[in-house]
């Protein structure tokens, strides 16, 4: 199984990465502005045409203040709870890792917003036909035996790409050969039962905006009995409104007869 490691510490914010993403996957430019937050950051956040968005982070280390930069993207987990959460199956884990999306089957229910853990996925509500978006994880560059478009474009070698395993070892390495140069953990190693995107970082993973009270269970321990439930809610409901509407008609029928 394919995975990527990314090595804060090497990564200097040129947003090649970005660029690559939105040229492989033809995703339109975004009108940006600066916000109040982390300065030179854009866009703002991950969206219909932004899959793969590197964060700013100011942050005080060694006592000084830093530029530390983050990675966001869909983290492409091994059990992954947006694939348990679709009730028509328009996401799928494959074999190689990538978390894929079938357009021509979502219904548009957003259930995979709800349950990822890591707040990925976003929906197109500018479209009549919306749609949810996200990273492939570059699935149709892996079948032409090509690397991610992220990876491929990434000149100072943050983006590292290969079999899950040799990732996991690579990142314990560098840790234990740097103990006072990276924090002491594998971002995605064990977070929602473990992803095919792990990071390493100098600082805590909270200090750059990573979600990190996430369980390491996965996510579909919890989500598949809550699935379960929706045809028999769904039933349910039909059955209420059934019941109101015969109900009223019922009452509408008698009234002239009242009447009379």
């Amino acid at each position: 199984m394919k995975a990527l490691l990314i090595d804060t510490i090497r990564c200097t914010g040129c947003r090649s990465c970005q660029v690559a993403c939105k040229e492989w996957n033809e995703l339109p430019a975004e009108e940006t502005s600066f916000f109040g937050g982390p300065g030179y950051q854009n866009p703002k956040d991950l969206s219909k045409n932004t899959w793969n968005l590197i964060t700013f982070n100011e942050v005080k280390l060694n006592g000084r203040l830093k530029w530390i930069f983050g990675k966001k993207q869909c983290m492409h987990c091994l059990e992954p709870g947006c694939v348990s959460a679709c009730p028509v199956g328009a996401l799928e884990k494959t074999a190689d890792g990538p978390v894929i999306y079938h357009k021509n089957i979502c219904i548009g229910c957003r259930y995979c917003m709800l349950a990822c853990p890591f707040q990925i996925p976003r929906f197109d509500f500018d479209s009549p036909n919306p749609y949810i978006t996200k990273c492939r994880l570059c699935h149709d560059r892996q079948e032409m035996g090509e690397i991610p478009a992220c990876a491929k474009a990434c000149p100072t070698g943050a983006i590292t790409f290969g079999e899950r395993e040799d990732m996991v070892r690579e990142a314990q390495r560098r840790i234990a050969e740097n103990p006072d140069k990276y924090h002491h953990k594998v971002y995605g190693l064990e977070e929602a039962g473990g992803t095919c995107v792990l990071h390493i970082s100098s600082v805590p993973f909270e200090e750059i905006g990573y979600i990190t009270d996430i369980p390491n269970e996965p996510v579909c321990a919890n989500v598949k009995p809550a699935m379960k439930a929706i045809p028999a809610v769904m039933l349910g409901a039909a059955l209420i409104l059934g019941a109101s509407y015969k109900f009223r008609n019922r009452t509408r029928d008698e009234e002239p007869a009242a009447h009379g």
